[in-house]
């Protein structure tokens, strides 16, 4: 059984932290049921394992906080949806690539419900979507920007940290850092591609889609498992 927390009001980086990791404590020692934490953060950076200190562009504009999460520098702030996604893998199979795959197609299934297709690229982790509504590349492509990301953590194989989609945030706020390391793209959000979605909108659609990807928990044995962070963003 997953548990839905949806939290109304901006969260606190440190507080989510540690509401994390309590919560996957009690979920590998099975005394919690798996959760997904649906919230927003006040506006701040947070800089992943891979981190490079030249792409922290604006040092004196958000807090800065260091993630435990695979990773380089993401922005966090109002108009954003994070969805911190506890589940246990012990449970589900320990498979991190089919995990992060199913994180992904989790986020495009749900772009989907909107008619956005959002899309994979080889060596850019995070959603894509094509703007044909602006101006294309030098070189004639068509201009991508990212419309979500992901990095995430498994301690015992259980995960925390999570996704996060743009519905209307500040997106002048993504300057102040080379958003996960990459800097020939842009940032974009669904109010930016002209779609009046709120973010209970997207809620709804993520409650809808989130069973077509992650199927009912198998009930193999429990394994002890490691701390590891996964290099996505």
């Amino acid at each position: 059984m997953v548990e839905w927390i949806t939290s109304t009001a901006p969260v606190p980086y440190d507080m989510a932290l540690a509401g994390m990791e309590a919560r996957v404590a009690a979920i590998a020692a099975g005394c919690a049921d798996e959760a997904i934490w649906l919230l927003e953060h006040p506006p701040l950076y947070t800089a992943g394992t891979s981190a490079r200190p030249e792409d922290l562009t604006d040092p004196d504009r958000f807090p800065v906080h260091v993630a435990g999460r695979g990773g380089q520098y993401t922005y966090h702030g109002p108009g954003q949806r994070v969805a911190y996604v506890m589940l246990d893998l012990n449970r589900r199979g320990r498979d991190v690539r089919r995990f992060v795959c199913d994180l992904e197609n989790w986020i495009i299934t749900t772009l989907a419900e909107f008619n956005v297709r959002g899309e994979r690229r080889t060596g850019r982790v995070g959603v894509w979507v094509t703007r044909p509504d602006r101006a294309p590349n030098p070189d004639g492509s068509l201009r991508e920007d990212k419309i979500a990301a992901i990095g995430v953590k498994l301690r015992r194989w259980v995960s925390f940290h999570g996704l996060s989609i743009n519905v209307e945030p500040d997106l002048s706020h993504f300057s102040g850092i080379v958003p996960c390391g990459i800097s020939a793209h842009g940032v974009t959000s669904l109010v930016d591609l002209g779609l009046p979605v709120t973010m209970a909108d997207l809620d709804a659609a993520l409650t809808g889609t989130f069973p077509r990807i992650f199927k009912p928990l198998d009930e193999r044995s429990r394994q002890p498992g490691g701390n590891t962070p996964i290099s996505e963003e």
